[in-house]
């Protein structure tokens, strides 16, 4: 069993998530004195993010395990334990684990004034298979 610094949280909702992800929020800003949103997030493997973007941008910092990140019409990023993810505000993207691996991500919203993120639909498996193939 591993032994993570924060326990799993509550299950994702379908309507934001394929697979098996659990979020706990760790900051989240009801006074307004931050701006910000702060959580752990775990993926089972072959679980993601739907596409979405955040109108104040989002920060992923990478705890464990391996996964991916990508950008909508941009190369796909291989994710693992120690990267930093600076994804600026409005920018339409995905991320989750590796088909045979957890990923586990500290995600940040900044400037969470400005809104909640949008959703725009799954990932589908054939986007998934294509951005994960062979890596």
């Amino acid at each position: 069993m591993v032994d993570d610094i924060f326990e799993r949280g509550s299950k994702g909702s379908s309507d934001f998530f394929t697979g098996n992800v659990w979020v706990k929020m760790l900051v989240t800003d009801e006074n307004g004195v931050f701006d910000t949103q702060v959580y752990n997030v775990v993926f089972e493997p072959g679980a993601r993010t739907h596409w979405h973007s955040h109108p104040g941008g989002q920060i992923l910092i990478v705890t464990r395990g391996r996964g991916f990140y990508e950008e909508r019409g941009k190369p796909v990023r291989i994710l693992k334990k120690g990267d930093v993810v600076e994804i600026p505000p409005n920018v339409v993207h995905w991320h989750g684990a590796a088909p045979n691996e957890e990923l586990v991500h500290i995600g940040i919203s900044t400037q969470v004034h400005l809104g909640p993120a949008e959703w725009f639909g799954p990932v589908t498996e054939e986007e998934y298979r294509k951005a994960t193939e062979g890596k």
